[in-house]
């Protein structure tokens, strides 16, 4: 089908200037009778505008339930994701919270261990104390003993001194 140049404009929504310069770069022909043929600016110019539209306008029709369903099922999946946002910074304020137990754990057993370290150097200092106590009070019994059982061997044993009270 032949239509003019001004309705080809109108339809692809192109300058008719635009059109005069595809038909002279030769990228465009036209007809013996200027007119041109519709499977020319189809080829060169695509699907015209009025025909877009119609097309878009069922599309949209046709779309905007699909398009509702969309809108709703992304809605859907947005709050999906900001309840898995608050449940993940919920679950991270809870790890937090126990990293600082375990270290506040960790501190008190350190304390303990500090302390418990300073008990058994007690205990051995103690220890070594009572036993300095004890070789020299078995120490300061012996010499007499010995002097004793030399002197008189008749006498009856006395009993041995303990070195707890």
């Amino acid at each position: 089908m032949n239509i003019s140049v001004t309705k080809a404009a109108k339809e692809w929504g192109v300058s008719r200037t635009t059109i005069y310069q595809k038909v002279n770069d030769g990228e465009l022909s036209r007809t013996a009778d200027k007119k041109i043929d519709t499977a020319e600016m189809l080829r060169v110019f695509g699907e015209p505008l009025s025909r877009k539209r119609t097309e878009q306008l069922l599309d949209s029709t046709h779309n905007t339930h699909v398009d509702s369903q969309a809108v709703q099922s992304c809605t859907e999946l947005e709050h999906q994701l900001e309840l898995e946002k608050l449940k993940n910074e919920h679950l991270q304020r809870q790890v937090s919270d126990q990293k600082q137990l375990i270290e506040n754990y960790q501190q008190q057993i350190s304390q303990l261990n500090k302390t418990l370290d300073k008990a058994n150097a007690s205990i051995q200092d103690f220890a070594q104390v009572r036993l300095l106590e004890f070789k020299q009070f078995s120490s300061n019994d012996e010499p007499q003993l010995e002097k004793k059982s030399t002197t008189t061997q008749t006498t009856t044993p006395k009993k041995k001194k303990r070195w707890f009270f």
